[in-house]
């Protein structure tokens, strides 16, 4: 049971498949007898040869297009790249002839220029107005006025100027005196403190000679003491030995050789403390000598760094000074001589100045025609009445190489067949022809209308196996009757079969 109700729906699948397959079978040989059928000869079973049929027509496949060129709507040059702002238009409207398609992003920014450049041409229109009016009495006087409060201003700025001139001077003939001294008082407590070392260092050294004199003659002294000791001890201890002398005698004179070589010791001692204080005192004096030097030259090197930066910086101001009271004169005089030829123009109306400004309404008016060509540019429109075949472009997007639209007059439609160069013999001018397709149902009617002058390679194929895709053809165009134009209008670029009936 369950068998059987799946069979039908198989079975119907199967029977259409087959249908299709009759279909296309047939479509194939239909094609290859058109292109074929002339060419081939007939044997017939009794092997006699028969004469082909005459062909009556020749196939061919081809495109659905519109008579006239496909316009790609695009900016112009001085606008290319820019961004559209608004599409007015959807794929499939149909647009007459100087309709707005999109505008440009541009536009708010053209629409501000041709403002500004109208809203010149008022100022330019008013000026002259004026010039042509002269100038008031009020106007005269003002400038007049203008005039003195410049001079007055001249003088007033020329004379402060010049008190700074005097005080700048003056401060640095002060500030540099004042140095000046400041170096003499440096140099002199330098010779003061040199001198003063010099001589605690003489001091020093001659100290120091007279005691190590007087020492020294103590020490020889003592020597000579302890000599007289040391021969009265060997004298004594001759004596001793004889028993001639008593110990305590002996005793006593050994005793005073002892003395004397103590005595003796300790004035040597104090003869190297003296020396060794001495040149203590004589290395530590001139450390401070050569001090005293270092620091003298340095503070007057100093000091003489400032009065070279007084003198730099004081004539440095001075001759700023003077440029100033130099460039307000210049420019004081100059504004003083700008004015009076201001109050010379406006106290009568030249030709001249009437010619100028009527130069610059001109001028103006150019401007505003600029601007307001270049606005209209910013307005995408339809050059011819048709049918938006596409959209390029979106909101938002740059205009690139395909333009923002296509556009194309689809009452009257073409077909475009490629006939192979061994046919296009056999076309003339106002044959009829049948064109069919998959995309619409029936026949669609017309007329060669135009046969091409140029051999190409075939661009439409039919996608069968074992096709030469290397033929050349010439292209033809049947112009469709009206009432099929209309069929098809919306069908640009469509594949058809064509069959031109000779």
């Amino acid at each position: 049971m369950d068998f059987q109700w799946l069979s039908k729906p198989l079975n119907k699948q199967i029977i259409g498949l087959i249908v299709i397959a009759t279909a296309v079978s047939g479509a194939i040989a239909y094609y290859g007898i058109s292109q074929f059928g002339g060419r081939v000869e007939k044997t017939t079973a009794s092997g006699m040869v028969e004469t082909p049929a005459p062909v009556t027509k020749v196939t061919a496949l081809g495109r659905l297009e519109p008579e006239a060129e496909i316009i790609r709507l695009s900016a112009p040059l001085a606008l290319d790249g820019d961004r559209v702002a608004q599409v007015l238009v959807k794929q499939g409207d149909r647009v007459e002839k100087g309709q707005v398609i999109a505008i440009l992003d541009s536009r708010d920014r053209l629409q501000d220029a041709l403002l500004q450049a109208q809203k010149q041409h008022q100022v330019a229109i008013a000026k002259l107005a004026q010039v042509k009016a002269g100038a008031k009495v009020g106007e005269i006087a003002a400038q007049k006025a203008t005039i003195e409060r410049l001079q007055a201003q001249l003088q007033g700025d020329k004379i402060a100027q010049q008190e700074t001139i005097a005080r700048l001077n003056a401060q640095w003939q002060g500030d540099r005196t004042a140095q000046q001294e400041t170096i003499a008082r440096i140099e002199a407590q330098w010779q003061g403190d040199k001198t003063a070392q010099i001589e605690a260092i003489a001091r020093i050294q001659a100290q120091w000679q007279g005691d190590i004199t007087a020492q020294q003659a103590t020490i020889k002294k003592l020597e000579a003491e302890l000599n007289n000791a040391l021969a009265e001890y060997q004298r004594y201890q001759q004596l001793h030995r004889e028993g001639a002398i008593s110990n305590s005698a002996f005793d006593s004179k050994r005793l005073s050789v002892e003395t004397a070589k103590q005595q003796l010791s300790e004035a040597k001692a104090v003869g190297d403390r003296i020396n060794t204080t001495a040149s203590k005192q004589l290395s530590e004096a001139k450390a401070i000598l050569e001090r005293i030097n270092t620091t003298g030259s340095k503070q007057l090197s100093e000091a003489k760094a400032i009065l070279t930066r007084i003198n730099t910086t004081g004539s440095k101001q001075l001759s700023e000074a003077k440029v100033t009271l130099n460039r307000i004169n210049a420019t004081g005089r100059e504004q003083v001589r700008e004015a009076a030829a201001t109050l010379n123009s406006i106290a009568e109306v030249r030709p001249t100045d009437i010619q100028a400004a009527q130069a610059e309404i001109d001028h103006a008016i150019a401007a505003t025609r600029r601007a307001q060509t270049d606005l209209n540019q910013a307005y995408i429109k339809a050059p011819i009445a048709g049918q938006i075949l596409k959209i390029n472009t979106r909101v938002g997007e740059k205009i690139g190489e395909n333009g923002i639209a296509d556009l194309a007059q689809t009452d009257q439609m073409v077909a475009v067949a490629e006939i192979y160069q061994t046919d296009i013999g056999k076309i003339k001018m106002g044959q009829p022809a049948v064109i069919t397709g998959q995309a619409f149902t029936g026949e669609l009617r017309g007329n060669v209308s135009e046969i091409g002058l140029q051999v190409n390679r075939q661009n439409v194929f039919s996608n069968q196996p074992g096709e030469n895709l290397d033929r050349r053809i010439i292209e033809i165009k049947i112009r469709l009757t009206p009432e099929d134009s209309k069929r098809v209008a919306g069908l640009t670029n469509l594949q058809v079969q064509t069959a031109i009936e000779l």
